[in-house]
């Protein structure tokens, strides 16, 4: 199996990278969507990526169409979104699959590292989503658009962040915070 740092992912622009490119720092990897009731998280992932890059941080944040088709566009689309609306400087990678059959080895990774997820409430955003008729993915798969993934600086899953945790909640910051002191 490769480890998780060496899985080939592509850069927006269609680089080839992998999460060794950020070696020795804090990286916290978000599956993200331009359409959805949760795209307004990019300010604040722009923010801690802004309050915390000097210390070693990089947020990640990978375009998924998994949920509901909130991320339709293309690379290009997705980038320019990005960009003019909440001027995301943080890297941003190609869309993938984060669920399902064709999930992206980086995810399948990511959840077998860390199955368990620190949700705003209990049952918090599951018991929204079956609110609005949706049937969530079962755990410990990706819930919705995004989860929060935290590495440490040695590149192993340090800690999991369900969608209804926003970038500015304390649980996330001090995190964050612990990770950068490691």
């Amino acid at each position: 199996m490769t480890a998780l740092q060496d899985i080939p992912v592509r850069t927006i622009a269609g680089d080839d990278a992998a999460l060794r490119d950020y070696d020795g720092q804090v990286r916290l990897v978000v599956n993200v969507a331009s359409k959805c009731g949760l795209t307004p998280q990019y300010e604040g992932l722009e923010k801690l990526y802004r309050s915390y890059r000097d210390r070693g941080f990089s947020v990640l944040g990978f375009p998924a169409n998994n949920f509901m088709g909130q991320e339709p566009g293309s690379d290009a689309e997705i980038a320019d979104f990005c960009q003019l609306t909440y001027d995301v400087d943080f890297p941003m990678f190609a869309k993938i699959s984060v669920a399902g059959a064709d999930k992206h080895p980086l995810y399948a990774a990511l959840i077998e590292a860390q199955p368990d997820a620190v949700s705003a409430a209990e049952g918090g955003m599951r018991e929204k989503l079956k609110g609005y008729g949706i049937t969530p993915n079962p755990e410990p798969e990706v819930l919705w658009n995004f989860e929060k993934f935290l590495i440490g600086r040695d590149g192993d899953v340090v800690a999991r962040f369900a969608p209804d945790i926003a970038p500015e909640d304390p649980a996330l910051v001090r995190a964050i915070e612990q990770a950068l002191g490691e």
